[in-house]
C-alpha cells in the first residue's frame, strides 16, 4: 500500500542501499519549486483573471515538453469529470481537422523562456485577436511582446520552476481550474511527506532502482494497462529522461501499451537482454463492457459474463506471475479510484523519486544543458 487510494507493491530486493530520510534535510528544504506541490502555494493569477475564460467551451494548449505534458496527463486521466474540449498543439506542423479549424477556441500559450521556437511557430499559425492567455516568464521575450501587442492576459511563469516540474504550478493548474477541477486537491506534498508508509516505500523504491543501475539495468519499462494514463507516462518519460540523462548516466523510460504489447514486445521482455526493470500500472475500472454471452462458443465458457476490465486484470496478474518465475524485477501501482488526489499523489511520487535519484547519481536533475545546444545550432541554420 502506498496510500489509502493506491495499492503499491515495491520491487522485491533483498539488499538495499540505505537512503537517509530526506524531508528534514537542508538541501531538500531549499528546493523552491516544491512549494507548488503544497496547498498554500500562491499562483501568479487570480480567480478573477480566469473567471471570464471559464465560460468558453473550447481551448487550445500551445507549448512543448513540460509546458503541455502535465496538462495532457490531467485532461486524459480525469476526462470523465471534464465537460470542456481541449486540443493540444505540442509539435510542429499541427494537423487540425476541418472541424477543429472551425472551432473558436481560446489559446493558452505556454513557454517559460517565451522564446521556444516551436511554440512561436505554432502560435503564429493559430493566434487570434481576442482569446489568448500567455504563461511565460516575466522578462523580455518574443511571446511577452506578442502578448503585449495583442493586449492579451499574461500569467507569470515563475523563473524557479522548470517546465518538467511545473505541472502543479500555473502551467498545469490554470488549465485544470478552467476544466472545472479542484486545484487544491492535487496538492498532496505536505500530506505525503508526513506519511511514514509513503516515505518508506519511496525510499525503498529509489534504493532498488539504484541497485538496478549498478547492475547496468538502465531501461525503465512501464507496462501500462490503463489507456487513460498514457499521457501521464509521457510526462513521466520526459521527467526521468531529461532530469537524469547527464554525464553518461541516466535511465531510459519506455512506455508499453498493455495488453496489446503481449503480442509484440513481451517475448523480448521475458527472454531478451536482462537490462530492464518494470512498472505494472492499472486502475480498478468497474465500468467496462461485458462479454456478449449470446455469441460466445462453449469452448470459451470461462469468458462468460466477464467484463473487459476483469479480463485485462487477469492478463496483468498472469504476466506478473511469469515475471516472478523468471525473476524479472518489477513494482506495481493499482489505483482504487481516479480523481485529483490520486493523480496529485502520483505526480509527487515520481517527482520526489527523480530528485532523489539525481542526488544519488550525482547529476543535477533540474537542468538540460545538451538540449540548449540543439536550440543554438537550429538558429544558426535558420539564419543562413
Amino acid at each position: 500500500m502506498l496510500t489509502s487510494k493506491i495499492n503499491f507493491k515495491n520491487f522485491k530486493i533483498e539488499k538495499l542501499n540505505k537512503i537517509k530520510n530526506f524531508k528534514n534535510e537542508i538541501w531538500f528544504k531549499k528546493i523552491k519549486f516544491l512549494d507548488s506541490l503544497k496547498p498554500n502555494y500562491k499562483y501568479s493569477y487570480t480567480k478573477n483573471q480566469i473567471r471570464k475564460f471559464k465560460k468558453n467551451k473550447n481551448f487550445r494548449i500551445i507549448g512543448m515538453g513540460g509546458s503541455t505534458l502535465g496538462t495532457e496527463a490531467i485532461y486524459q486521466f480525469l476526462n470523465h469529470k471534464i465537460k470542456k474540449k481541449f486540443i493540444f498543439i505540442n509539435n510542429l506542423n499541427p494537423k487540425l481537422s476541418n472541424n477543429e479549424k472551425k472551432i473558436k477556441a481560446t489559446n493558452i500559450i505556454i513557454s517559460k523562456s517565451g522564446n521556444t521556437l516551436e511554440t512561436i511557430t505554432n502560435s503564429n499559425l493559430l493566434i487570434n485577436q481576442k482569446k489568448n492567455i500567455f504563461i511565460t516568464e516575466n522578462k523580455k521575450s518574443y511571446l511577452k511582446n506578442l502578448a503585449r501587442n495583442l493586449k492579451a492576459e499574461v500569467i507569470d511563469h515563475k523563473n524557479y520552476i522548470g517546465g518538467r516540474y511545473s505541472v502543479l504550478s500555473e502551467v498545469g493548474m490554470l488549465p485544470a481550474e478552467i476544466m472545472g477541477l479542484n486545484e487544491k486537491k492535487f496538492k498532496r506534498l505536505n500530506y505525503l511527506i508526513n506519511n511514514k508508509n509513503f516515505l518508506n516505500e519511496l525510499i525503498k523504491n529509489v534504493s532498488a532502482i539504484l541497485n538496478f543501475v549498478k547492475q547496468k539495468k538502465y531501461n525503465s519499462i512501464i507496462l501500462n494497462y490503463d489507456n487513460k494514463s498514457e499521457n501521464l507516462f509521457r510526462w513521466y518519460q520526459q521527467l526521468v529522461a531529461e532530469s537524469l540523462g547527464k554525464k553518461s548516466k541516466g535511465i531510459l523510460p519506455i512506455i508499453s501499451k498493455m495488453p496489446s504489447d503481449n503480442h509484440s514486445l513481451l517475448q523480448l521482455y521475458l527472454d531478451g537482454p536482462k537490462n530492464n526493470f518494470f512498472t505494472f500500472f492499472s486502475t480498478q475500472d468497474l465500468k467496462s463492457e461485458k462479454i456478449n454471452n449470446k455469441f460466445l462458443h462453449k469452448s470459451h465458457n470461462y469468458l462468460r459474463n466477464k467484463s473487459f476490465s476483469k479480463i485485462i486484470y487477469a492478463q496483468k496478474i498472469a504476466t506478473q506471475k511469469v515475471f516472478n518465475k523468471k525473476k524479472l524485477p518489477f513494482r506495481s501501482f493499482d489505483l482504487k479510484t481516479r480523481n485529483e488526489e490520486v493523480l496529485g499523489e502520483l505526480f509527487c511520487f515520481f517527482i520526489l523519486e527523480t530528485i532523489l535519484l539525481g542526488r544519488a547519481l550525482k547529476v543535477n536533475p533540474f537542468d538540460q544543458p545538451s538540449v540548449e545546444l540543439i536550440k543554438k545550432e537550429t538558429k544558426k541554420i535558420l539564419f543562413n
